[in-house]
C-alpha cells in the first residue's frame, strides 16, 4: 500500500527536531524500518516526518565508568561490530547480529527500535533484562528512566509529546545469551529469551510473550533458590500473556518459552 500524504523536514540539531515535533501528528524518522511499514499499511498516518538520521552526535558507543553508553542513532550493524560492546556487553552485540537481514541492520537504529515499543523486538527485551536506563530529551530537558518503566503497552512507551530517545545506558555484563526462535531467519521472534548475569544474579527476559517485553520473574526466583535450569524454566510463562497469531498459538508460545529458557540457561552455564 501507499502511505497517506505527509510533509517532510530534516532536522539539523536535536533542539530543532524537538521543536519540529511540536506538531501533534509529527513523528521522528531514524532508520525507518519500524515506522515506514506501518505507514504503508496506514496504521500510522503522521502529518510530518522529522528526519533525525543526520544527527551524527547521537551515533556512538562508548564506555562510561561501569556502564556502556549507546547513542540512539547507533545502527544495529554498529552494535554488532563495535569492539567496546563486544568486550563489555556481548549479549547486545549478539542480539543485534540476529535482527532482520544486513539491509535492516545497516539502517535500523537502537533508538528507533526502543521508541517503537514493539513487544516482538529483540533489543528492548535485552535492555529490560540488563536493567538498562533510557535517556530521553524533550522541551523540558533530559529524563532518565529504567527500561522497566519505559515500555507501557503494545507499541506504547513512556515518551511524552516532543520527546526523543537519545541514549541507552547498559551495565557491563560479561555473561549473557539471547536465544531466538523464528519461522524464517528474517522474521520477528515467535518467542525469544535473554539471560544474563547482572549484579550477581541471573536475569531473564522474554520477547513476544505479552504486550511489552517481560521479565521472567518466576524463573529468576527459582534460580535464586537453587533450582536447576530445567526446573526454573518450567516457570517461564508465569505472568505472561502471549497472543495467538499466524506464527503460533498462545499455548505454543508458552511451551516454547520454557524450551528456550532452559536452552538459554544451559548456554549461560553456572556462575
Amino acid at each position: 500500500m501507499i502511505p497517506a500524504p505527509f510533509e517532510y523536514a530534516r532536522a539539523r540539531s536535536l533542539e530543532e527536531a524537538i521543536e519540529l515535533l511540536a506538531d501533534e501528528e509529527a513523528r521522528p524518522l531514524a532508520g525507518g524500518h519500524s515506522l515506514l511499514p506501518v505507514m504503508r499499511l496506514r496504521l500510522s498516518q503522521p502529518s510530518l516526518l522529522v528526519d533525525i538520521a543526520g544527527l551524527g552526535d547521537l551515533r556512538y558507543v562508548r564506555e562510561d565508568g561501569d556502564r556502556v553508553a549507546i547513542g540512539a542513532l547507533a545502527r544495529h550493524a554498529d552494535l554488532e561490530r563495535d569492539p567496546v560492546l563486544r568486550a563489555s556487553c556481548p549479549i547486545l552485540a549478539q542480539t543485534a547480529a540476529e535482527i532482520g537481514d544486513p539491509q535492516v541492520r545497516h539502517r535500523g537504529t537502537i533508538g528507533g527500535s526502543v521508541a517503537h515499543g514493539d513487544p516482538a523486538s529483540d533489543l528492548p527485551t535485552v535492555l529490560l533484562t540488563l536493567d538498562a536506563d533510557v535517556v530521553v530529551h524533550g522541551p523540558d530537558g533530559e529524563r532518565v528512566m529504567p527500561a522497566a518503566e519505559f515500555f507501557t503497552g503494545p507499541f506504547e512507551t513512556a515518551l511524552r509529546r516532543q520527546e526523543l530517545v537519545t541514549e541507552l545506558r547498559v551495565p557491563k555484563v560479561a555473561d549473557g545469551v539471547y536465544v531466538k526462535f523464528a519461522r524464517r531467519a528474517q522474521d520477528w521472534a515467535t518467542v525469544a529469551v535473554a539471560a544474563a548475569r547482572v549484579g550477581g544474579r541471573v536475569a531473564v527476559g522474554l520477547t513476544s510473550m505479552g504486550p511489552t517485553p517481560l521479565r521472567a520473574r518466576g524463573v529468576e526466583e527459582a534460580l535464586a533458590g537453587g533450582a536447576s535450569p530445567g526446573d526454573a524454566a518450567a516457570r517461564a510463562a508465569e505472568g505472561a500473556s502471549p497472543s495467538s497469531d499466524q506464527a503460533g498459538s498462545a499455548d505454543y508460545r508458552r511451551h516454547l518459552a520454557q524450551v528456550l529458557t532452559k536452552r538459554a540457561l544451559e548456554q549461560l552455564g553456572p556462575g
